[in-house]
């Protein structure tokens, strides 16, 4: 577990020693707040909740890419690792990637690391006050909020883990797991105080802080999560889609016309955001501090490694998180303007190239750059590489950390999903959950009025021999592909499992049931004899 100290050092002491007497010794702290003196106005508070927020937008930590939603796509059957051409570019994610990783994976920590740091900052703002506001109760609630999304990606990763409430001292360090149950208890609790507090609506100014609607999207989630590990709880189901279907009920948020002007150059917190990672491009970002990178780093990192510097759209990248030959062909014939939302392939830049008449491009990607073993050529670009960017590092730094493509965490169409889902496996109609379905496909057939341009749920369902659960599975796949929702889905409805990877012998050979969650390091376990280094059955209850 981490050592923080319990305290927030705001600035510097300077201390002048100009002799030895009694004296001279015997001054006041200047400008020192440690958290006996802290925490005593709002401001104070708001400065402590900042920090709390920080680490959702770290994509890197301690030296290492953090990225979850790189991990989530590598991880499962959409995307490779990638990288240069020695097949160790990046090794702790080359072993995500085939399943060789082990408690000395040097990724492993820092993911670990940073979100116990983010409960940690929350954990400060939720006790230390020792006086109630307005503010300070909104603030505490979004603390509670962000407590609660830290604990949740924890489990998501390495499975039942140690729930922290508490304000840790450096003393507190043997900690063990707690139980699945223990851990989504304490999310749900978070949640629920959350939800009664923050707000409903949010102006322009506050983007990216939690909202009543974000918290219950989030709570939906954690429900739907726990009762598909839980054996198919209904009752679980069913408090998953009375959360969800609140949201619906705001009426403040909706699904985009275009799904493509998602993903548009400088696009932040459009309508159909309702939870969203904010980067920024004002920090002068640069490789001496990790945690202070403001902007995104997945753009650089996933960009097209080789592209021909003359493409009308995009810079060339550093090619990690390639999009595989499965992902491509799983999408159906009538969805490629989804698909086309999503990735990219080589014939399609050449296309790109021929049709802004350029002749400078012979070459239209220069395979010798890429990892041989990973290489696909397809690419994706839901964080893609614009030229745009070009100029972004306002204030200076890295241009290749200062590119501030803000991070989907839920949008509408997740929220609409969800619902279709717990409707259809808990105690709902399975009726109302294809109307929900048919919002999400009429809109990835593309802009405008596509009523008779789509196949509905039951349409799809007759000519795919598909249950209504396989649809869904397979609409969640097609509209978050690239998006970081694909290992944990796999993995919460039990279909993480060696015939996924298929086609790829390492992969396939490499996987087992020890692969579904990533093991606690060893700087860990080293330092907390009863903390275990993966989760045991006996956890899951």
């Amino acid at each position: 577990m981490m050592k923080n100290k319990n305290y927030i050092l705001l600035s510097l002491i300077v201390l002048c020693f100009l002799g030895c007497s009694k004296e001279d010794l015997e001054v006041e702290p200047v400008n020192e707040f440690l958290s006996e003196n802290f925490y005593q106005t709002d401001d104070q508070v708001f400065s402590a909740l900042v920090a709390a927020y920080d680490p959702l937008g770290w994509t890197m930590a301690f030296g290492q890419w953090v990225s979850e939603v790189m991990f989530n796509e590598i991880r499962s059957d959409n995307a490779n690792a990638g990288g240069d051409p020695s097949d160790n570019d990046q090794p702790g994610w080359q072993e995500f990637d085939d399943f060789r990783n082990t408690n000395t994976n040097t990724v492993i920590q820092a993911m670990y690391r940073r979100f116990y740091i983010g409960i940690f900052r929350a954990n400060l703002v939720i006790h230390k006050p020792e006086f109630s506001s307005a503010a300070v109760d909104r603030y505490q609630a979004e603390a509670k909020f962000l407590r609660a999304y830290y604990h949740f990606e924890l489990f998501k990763h390495f499975g039942p883990i140690p729930v922290v409430t508490d304000v840790l001292t450096p003393d507190d360090v043997d900690l063990s797991r707690n139980t699945m149950t223990e851990v989504f208890q304490a999310i749900e609790s978070d949640l629920l105080d959350a939800i009664n507090l923050l707000p409903i609506s949010i102006s322009s100014s506050e983007a990216g802080r939690a909202t009543k609607g974000a918290a219950q999207a989030l709570l939906g989630k954690v429900y739907m999560y726990w009762a598909d590990m839980k054996n198919d709880d209904t009752a679980l189901f069913d408090q998953a889609a009375s959360q969800l279907q609140q949201v619906l009920q705001s009426g403040i948020y909706f699904l985009e016309d275009d799904m493509a002007d998602l993903y548009v150059f400088g696009l932040k917190n459009p309508g159909e955001s309702v939870f969203e990672i904010q980067k920024s491009n004002l920090w002068p970002s640069d490789w001496g501090w990790f945690e202070g990178i403001e902007g995104n780093g997945m753009v650089q990192l996933c960009g097209i490694r080789g592209l021909c510097s003359d493409h009308p759209e995009y810079e060339a990248g550093w090619g990690f998180c390639l999009p595989t030959q499965g992902l491509w062909d799983s999408f159906l014939d009538d969805d490629v303007y989804r698909r086309g939302v999503a990735m990219v392939s080589e014939a399609d830049l050449a296309q790109d190239i021929a049709d802004a008449g350029i002749s400078g491009c012979d070459v239209v990607i220069d395979v010798t750059q890429s990892n041989p073993f990973d290489y696909t050529g397809y690419w994706q670009i839901k964080y893609a590489n614009f030229k745009a960017y070009e100029g972004n590092n306002v204030n200076g730094g890295d241009p290749n950390l200062t590119k501030d493509d803000n991070i989907y965490s839920i949008r509408y169409a997740d929220v609409l999903l969800m619902l279709a889902e717990c409707l259809h496996r808990g105690s709902g109609s399975d009726s109302e959950a294809m109307t929900y379905i048919d919002m999400v496909r009429e809109r990835a057939a593309g802009p405008g009025d596509n009523t008779g341009n789509f196949r509905t749920a039951s349409q799809v369902m007759a000519d795919e021999g598909w249950s209504l659960l396989e649809l869904i599975q397979y609409e969640r796949r097609a509209e978050f592909a690239m998006e970081g929702d694909r290992w944990f889905d796999l993995v919460r409805s039990g279909r993480a499992n060696a015939d996924l990877f298929a086609g790829d012998p390492l992969r396939q050979g490499n996987f087992s049931d020890i692969h579904l969650w990533l093991p606690i390091s060893l700087e860990e376990t080293s330092v907390a004899p009863n903390l275990t280094e993966y989760p045991d059955a006996s956890l899951f209850n």
